[in-house]
């Protein structure tokens, strides 16, 4: 979320009586001082916790109407894969439409949904692969939401509150896992699963009730058009592919969660089979996790003074890998408690620095389809972990299939490491540095052409570099091809003379005239830095000659 222009008139008394500014509020909680950040934050932790009280309920449900491990690890894929399906078309539209007006949207149909599964459910009227079909429909609800949500964070609160406030977001979702799983499953043991699941849907009129009474003021207007969805999409991946920043993200997320979600898969049958306990003990036992990841988040800013985002991680995935070697072998409620606490720990440490490493390296423009694709990638792996547990389960059994994921976890935490997540410093813009040359305007008889986004535009810029600098040249020319391709370029190429080695032609295509335009504004300071130091090596007498050309079809 842009941190820029925003103002809320929302009259919440309450929390501004928990928070007073005399007061100075521990590190963990400082985010909260910010009355935008702070409302949104307590009404989305009340849709988590109807979020979970929704999962707690279909997974007990599900075994009862289908108790076979694979069936009930589906209802956790069920609740995921919309997130592999619509997260980047979600942030997409997110980045290309009012957030606000998006995000009311979204939770109006998860509403409507879920008060329609509560009805059919006391009819009797949803068996295990309706049971199934109604998971996805509210996880395809938040699939759109968490990208939205997410890019709006940093519209809330300053950038030196950001990282606090990605963990509390963390927080709230993992405090509603501590409480909205015992709900559920005191809802499951005194009225059925019908009464969690319409328990869950109230919960979001509260959300529903803040974004309409957030005023979120509209940022610099564009004089360009809005963005196609599909041009938007390509856009988003070809930053994330031009960006070593969200490759490391992207690899260490994919790698964590996809043995990690093993355990959510299996839990329901863990607690009935291996534990010998009942609903209500299900829905504590959720709880203990949420209560492990709350702790963990209240100390992470003091551990992360200690260490960096990629040793966070790491030792995350080998406490995460712990835990769940202990639950292979628990067959009593109270190691099982422990191993949930570590793991509860491991899930919100790793979580939220990866998440935080991901929205630092997106630029504003392309925030929520860069942490849609990030989302996309690891939720994915989640539906394949979660896909692989019940498949093992159902063939060598619940201990022996999280005893082999818990090495594999530890395993892959090792090879994963060289890929850091620190967010690099922007390098300084050479002092004397000369901006490289902006191409002559287009001719006036082919503006009819451009305003109707006439074809892919064709961008070259011509270099004159000494012999002697030839590697350094080549070594910055592939920064600048990144900077390119982040900024929408479809294809770009680097041309050698070979009757005078000494001349260079920088050659990228971009989808339309409209694109173009928007190439300028989507330059951060390290791009700007990074194509000044391309500049500077050009040693021609005359400036570095630029060129751009409109694709015609004969």
């Amino acid at each position: 979320m842009p941190q820029c222009g925003i103002s809320v008139a929302m009259p919440l008394p309450l929390p501004r009586a928990l928070f007073p500014r005399s007061l100075p509020l521990p590190r963990a909680f400082a985010p909260l001082r910010h009355a935008a950040f702070r409302a949104l934050w307590l009404a989305t932790l009340a849709s988590n916790v109807g979020l979970w009280i929704q999962n707690a309920a279909a997974g007990w449900m599900m075994t009862m109407l289908d108790p076979r491990p694979l069936m009930v690890s589906l209802v956790q894929v069920a609740a995921m894969l919309p997130v592999f399906l619509l997260a980047l078309p979600g942030g997409a539209v997110a980045d290309i439409i009012d957030r606000r007006r998006f995000l009311i949207g979204v939770q109006a149909w998860v509403l409507a949904v879920g008060l329609l599964l509560a009805g059919l459910t006391a009819l009797d009227a949803v068996g295990p692969w309706g049971l199934l079909v109604f998971t996805f429909l509210i996880g395809a609800g938040s699939a759109l939401t968490w990208p939205a949500w997410s890019a709006t964070t940093p519209e809330l609160v300053p950038r030196e509150d950001l990282v606090s406030a990605i963990a509390l977001n963390g927080i709230s979702f993992n405090l509603a896992r501590a409480v909205g799983p015992a709900i559920g499953g005191l809802a499951l043991g005194l009225a059925g699963p019908e009464a969690a699941f319409t328990l869950n849907a109230l919960t979001f009129l509260v959300l529903i009730l803040a974004l309409v009474l957030w005023r979120r003021e509209p940022g610099a207007v564009s004089r360009l058009p809005k963005e196609h969805l599909l041009s938007a999409m390509r856009a988003g991946l070809r930053f994330v592919s031009a960006s070593p920043a969200m490759h490391a993200a992207i690899i260490r997320a994919c790698v964590f969660f996809f043995f990690a979600a093993s355990i959510w898969g299996l839990f329901p049958l863990l607690v009935r089979n291996r534990l010998g306990l009942g609903p209500e003990a299900f829905g504590v036992l959720l709880g203990v996790v949420g209560a492990g990841a709350v702790v963990a988040g209240f100390l992470l800013p003091a551990l992360r003074a200690r260490m960096d985002r990629g040793r966070m991680v790491f030792l995350s995935s080998l406490l995460s890998a712990g835990a769940m070697a202990a639950l292979a072998v628990a067959t009593h409620w109270l190691p099982a408690v422990v191993a949930l606490l570590a793991y509860g720990g491991a899930w919100i440490a790793a979580g939220s620095t990866l998440s935080a490493a991901a929205q630092l390296a997106a630029p504003a423009w392309v925030r929520a389809r860069v942490i849609a694709i990030h989302q996309l990638s690891f939720f994915g792996c989640m539906v394949l972990g979660s896909v692989l547990a019940g498949w093992l389960g159902d063939r060598i059994g619940i201990a022996p299939t999280l005893g082999a994921l818990a090495a594999g976890a530890a395993g892959s935490a090792f090879l994963v490491r060289r890929w850091g997540l620190e967010t690099p410093v922007p390098a300084a813009v050479p002092p004397d540095a000369v901006p490289l040359p902006r191409p002559h305007a287009p001719a006036a008889e082919l503006s009819e052409l451009l305003a109707e986004e006439g074809g892919r535009v064709l961008e070259v810029v011509r270099y004159r570099i000494n012999l002697g600098q030839r590697e350094e040249f080549l070594r910055v020319m592939r920064e600048v091809r990144r900077v390119r391709l982040r900024g929408g370029a479809a294809l770009w190429h680097l041309y050698e003379d070979l009757a005078a080695p000494e001349r260079f032609v920088e050659m990228w295509a971009v989808e339309s005239w409209d694109e173009h335009l928007r190439e300028q504004s989507r330059l951060t300071e390290e791009d700007q830095a990074t194509l000044a130091r391309a500049a500077l090596l050009h040693g021609g007498e005359e400036p570095a000659e630029a060129a751009r050309s409109l694709k015609v079809v004969p």
